[in-house]
């Protein structure tokens, strides 16, 4: 009866894994809500408090400690005992840059007086004792980068010594995802091909060289399905080697790079389910032509970051695929003048379930055309300003002509403010709730200060705090970007 509610917690505590308040709550409760709890506070310790790496230095082994001291390294630790838990055992994601990084920090703001060399030094050790702990208590690790940290200072690039560490191997065998540059060694590369045969998720920066190691890990891949490349300064031939070694089991591929790179390996890929190019000129986009007569029947999302393909290139890609897409995703510096693409989306694409896209300020026809050609439409994304069409222009026509919109995202670009009066957006919202069948609206405002600064000062805080009350919003946000969140003060 015990181990069932245990395992009962278990279970209902992974619903929790994004709720790190709830969690740390539930570690006062008793021990074994305690230890529920810690397993998976502890899966990704590395992006949390830096106490966490001091419990991990408390951890290391007597003689780990006593190489530090050796080497003159002493950290005073606020821990009079040996941890609780074997928190260490509890990892399951090893980000080496992020712990370099982490350690670094720690250092600078313990011993104020140090020079960059010995700075340098010391998080090496240190960092090499973490990991050192890591993989030998680590069961089975899920996650591992080795790609650089952008915050570091004095250590250039992490180590990727490690993986001849006793009990390595035993700890990266199910590896999962991996995060690399093609700067790691060859050698290392090639040791881990040996050992991980099936991961599923690889992001891949790639600059220059590419590594005989790095072709041999792809070529040893049976299970690979997500694959996010960047591609800068990399000869051709080196690029086609490369994808030449990827396996066919590829369901969504993201990449970006420079002139240099070839679209024609994609053709090969014909299970993909989502596909995001991110090139930040059309004519970066070589052989799409290609890929334009390719039907990809699985394909499902489509993204493009900065811009896109030429147009009668694209048009001809959503008439091939445009039946399969439930999503399409295009970026803010596409050229609207064209008004071609929009109505092929309204044409090709009759299942789309989320659109980003940019409609001109008089082109509200096109809108028009897309609800009514695209009816399961339940997100969109529309720029507004300047060129584009104003908010209230955009939120009137979605409350018109849409059948099963949930969520509007208003994205601003420049010195673009929200312009709407609150007379107006309260006009909105009770028409909206006039909609038939009710539905409760998401509303998400993308932008920059100046958008959020409007937005949050005026009248229509109170609107929308009052809809908000009355269940006619079910969700509001104010985002730097789409990826970023931004809390504003209602």
């Amino acid at each position: 009866m015990s181990q069932l509610y245990a395992d009962c917690l278990r279970e209902i505590f992974e619903y929790l894994a994004d709720d790190k308040i709830t969690l740390h709550s539930c570690i006062l409760v008793n021990r074994l809500w305690c230890e529920v709890s810690v397993r998976i506070l502890w899966r990704n310790a590395w992006f949390y408090s830096d106490s966490n790496f001091e419990t991990l230095i408390a951890c290391l082994s007597n003689e780990s400690k006593e190489i530090l001291y050796e080497n003159g390294i002493i950290i005073s630790i606020p821990i009079s005992k040996f941890p609780t838990f074997n928190y260490a055992s509890f990892c399951r994601i090893l980000p080496v840059g992020r712990v370099y990084c982490k350690l670094e920090s720690l250092l600078t703001n313990r011993q104020q007086f140090i020079s960059s060399q010995e700075l340098k030094d010391n998080v090496s050790k240190i960092a090499q004792e973490i990991i050192k702990l890591i993989v030998k208590q680590i069961p089975s690790l899920k996650q591992l980068d080795v790609t650089k940290h952008l915050q570091f200072s004095v250590v250039q690039k992490p180590t990727t010594n490690f993986i001849t560490y006793p009990k390595a191997k035993d700890c990266l065998k199910n590896l999962s995802e991996l995060h690399c540059i093609s700067g790691n060694s060859s050698e290392f590369f090639s040791q881990l091909s040996q050992v991980c045969c099936n991961i599923l998720r690889l992001e891949i920066d790639i600059e220059r060289d590419i590594p005989n190691g790095l072709v041999d890990l792809i070529s040893a891949q049976k299970s690979l399905k997500y694959l996010c490349i960047t591609i800068y300064n990399t000869p051709t031939y080196l690029v086609n080697l490369l994808t030449k070694k990827l396996p066919n089991t590829l369901t969504k591929l993201n990449l970006e790079g420079d002139e240099d790179v070839s679209l024609s390996f994609i053709s090969k890929f014909t299970n993909l389910q989502e596909l995001q190019l991110e090139f930040v000129f059309s004519e970066w986009f070589k052989d799409f032509e290609i890929i334009q007569n390719i039907i990809f029947s699985q394909l499902q999302i489509l993204k493009f970051k900065f811009t896109v393909p030429r147009y009668e290139l694209l048009v001809k890609f959503l008439e091939n695929n445009g039946r399969n897409l439930r999503e399409i995703y295009l970026c803010g510096y596409t050229d609207y003048s064209n008004n071609s693409l929009n109505l092929s989306i309204a044409k090709f694409c009759p299942f789309l379930r989320k659109l980003s896209t940019g409609i001109k300020n008089n082109d509200l026809e096109t809108l028009k055309i897309i609800f009514h050609s695209c009816q399961y439409l339940e997100s969109i994304k529309i720029w507004c300003g300047s060129l584009f069409l104003n908010e209230n222009e955009a939120l009137e026509a979605v409350t018109k002509y849409s059948k099963n919109i949930l969520e509007i995202k208003l994205e601003y670009r420049g010195n673009v403010q929200f312009e709407i009066h609150p007379r107006e957006l309260e006009t909105f919202f009770v028409n909206w709730s006039k909609c038939s069948p009710q539905r409760s609206l998401s509303l998400v405002i993308i932008d920059n200060k100046y958008t959020i600064n409007s937005l949050v000062k005026n009248e229509n805080v109170k609107v929308i705090k009052k809809y908000i009350k009355l269940g006619i919003i079910k969700k509001f946000e104010v985002k730097k970007d789409d990826d970023k969140e931004f809390k504003p003060c209602i």
